[in-house]
């Protein structure tokens, strides 16, 4: 009978969810045909909402439920267990693995903490400096370092500076200005995130998803995902701050600040900029540029050539290249504080999360089944009936959904589901795919109400200077916010990028 309840720490829902997940599944295979003579059509279905519901309980890691397909997809005829392996690694998981290597070099020399007190320094000590200052490093960070990794960067230095405010006013008064400060970093994690490809993984996802589906088209670039998703970002950030200021700085005027003084201390005690740092800093320019400038850049008439023009096959290079790159030369280039070594290491290396790149892994494969079994095909025939409805109103409701969903999901499980059927509505609709599956993305890491949403909503609350209402309360009106600015910036601003 003890195994009827759920384990320690597990909720009773999730419990349950994950052993309703093979009953559903078992219902749907036997009980279902959805495809008359293709019945890989509806084993692909079954295993799709095992794995989803899965990925919801979250009682088994979400790496081990990504690892389903290679056992069920070949069980059920769905596809071979080469074909379901190879779809583990591609060009996408080494862009990751690449980036995530250069991130950790930056961490490992403390680079990241040099780049946000400098950060702090600039913008001034003044509550809502303080505000700007921490709202500008964690969504700079966030666009090249994990949105998990930019929290637990940004954490132990607003821990810090609120200590010393605490020191200075009266910890009461401080409390509510300290909530807003770590909400911030949360927020600033999860939009700084969007701006780039390998700001978050929902992002790299959507990159192997849509080439899966769709291999005749051109891949999505760095710098294309960037030229549509930067200023969506930068209108997130002006609302945030504004709103936070708003919220939680005008009761903060009477007390009295850190010096700019102490915050010039802390920035001294790292002492002058080292040869290592200097490397990683080139490191990281040179592979920004090769991720902006690898494919032609083209804005109306005007037209950038990118590097990989200047070899004869431009096309067999990709971002996963570059990554890659200058992740190897970390490793052959020497330190000079620890003779004898590299500027990166393989037991720094180790940090990378692998369960991350087998989530990856899981989603490609499933949306290779999709697309193979003909369960795509047989969603957008079901889908039809939204012919007539417009776009807009149509991207409305997808980023709604998402949104909210991703509030008790993961948000790379949740991009990972449903960008395949994303897919599929837009090809039954006669849409181009990048109208629905870019909002779909974008509205996955627009989690902001809940601690179980995202890893920095997580980090922030596990602090225990805020409450759950509070993220609640303010994280509700930035939901409705972001729908509102990703539905109408990738109805306008996305079709003038893409050229849809």
């Amino acid at each position: 009978m003890k195994m009827l309840f759920p384990p320690p720490g597990i909720t009773l829902w999730r419990w349950i969810l994950f052993l309703l997940a093979p009953v559903v599944a078992a219902i749907i295979a036997l009980f279902m045909d959805l495809e008359p003579g293709k019945p890989a059509v509806t084993y692909t279905l079954a295993v799709a909402v095992f794995m989803a519901l899965w990925w919801v309980a979250e009682v088994v890691p979400l790496a081990v439920t990504s690892l389903l397909p290679i056992v069920f997809f070949p069980l059920f005829g769905i596809m071979n267990g080469a074909e379901v392996s190879s779809t583990y690694f591609n060009h996408i998981i080494f862009l990751f693995i690449g980036g995530f290597v250069v991130a950790l070099a930056i961490q490992k020399w403390n680079l990241h903490r040099r780049i946000a007190l400098y950060i702090l320094k600039a913008v001034g000590t003044s509550p809502s400096r303080i505000l700007l200052g921490f709202l500008i490093a964690t969504g700079f960070l966030s666009m090249w370092i994990s949105n998990l990794a930019t929290t637990m960067l940004m954490l132990p230095i607003a821990l810090s500076i609120i200590a010393r405010l605490e020191d200075n006013n009266d910890p009461e008064t401080v409390r509510h200005f300290a909530i807003g400060l770590l909400l911030v970093i949360a927020y600033s994690a999860s939009i700084g995130g969007i701006s780039t490809l390998v700001g978050t993984p929902p992002n790299l996802s959507f990159a192997r998803i849509y080439q899966i589906y769709f291999p005749e088209r051109e891949a999505v670039s760095f710098a294309d995902w960037f030229f549509y998703a930067f200023p969506l970002s930068l209108m997130l950030f002006a609302f945030l701050y504004f709103f936070m200021k708003r919220l939680f700085v005008s009761k903060s005027r009477t007390w009295k600040s850190i010096s700019g003084e102490q915050i010039r201390e802390s920035y001294k005690a790292l002492g002058p900029v080292n040869y290592e740092e200097k490397v990683l800093l080139i490191s990281f320019c040179v592979l920004a540029c090769l991720w902006f400038f690898r494919a032609d850049i083209v804005i109306g008439d005007f037209r950038i050539p990118g590097w990989s023009n200047l070899f004869s096959n431009p096309k067999f290079f990709n971002d996963g290249t570059s990554a890659v790159f200058i992740a190897i030369l970390l490793f052959l280039i020497p330190s000079k504080q620890q003779k004898g070594t590299f500027i990166m290491d393989w037991k720094t290396a180790e940090d990378i999360p692998w369960e991350i790149i087998l989530l990856f892994g899981g989603g490609f494969a499933l949306a290779t089944g999709f697309k193979e079994s003909g369960l795509a095909e047989w969603f957008g025939h079901q889908l039809e009936f939204l012919k007539g409805v417009h776009p807009l109103v149509l991207i409305l409701c997808i980023t709604t959904m998402l949104t909210f969903l991703t509030e008790l999901t993961s948000n790379t499980a949740t991009a990972e589901t449903f960008l395949p059927i994303m897919a599929s509505i837009a090809v039954s609709v006669d849409a181009d795919p990048l109208l629905f599956m870019l909002p779909a993305t974008v509205a996955a890491s627009l989690a902001f109400m809940l601690p179980v949403a995202t890893p920095p909503n997580a980090i922030i609350f596990g602090t225990r200077r805020l409450e759950v209402h509070h993220m609640a309360k303010t994280g509700f009106t930035i939901n409705f916010v972001g729908i509102f600015v990703v539905t109408l910036m990738t109805y306008f601003w996305g079709r003038l990028v893409f050229g849809l």
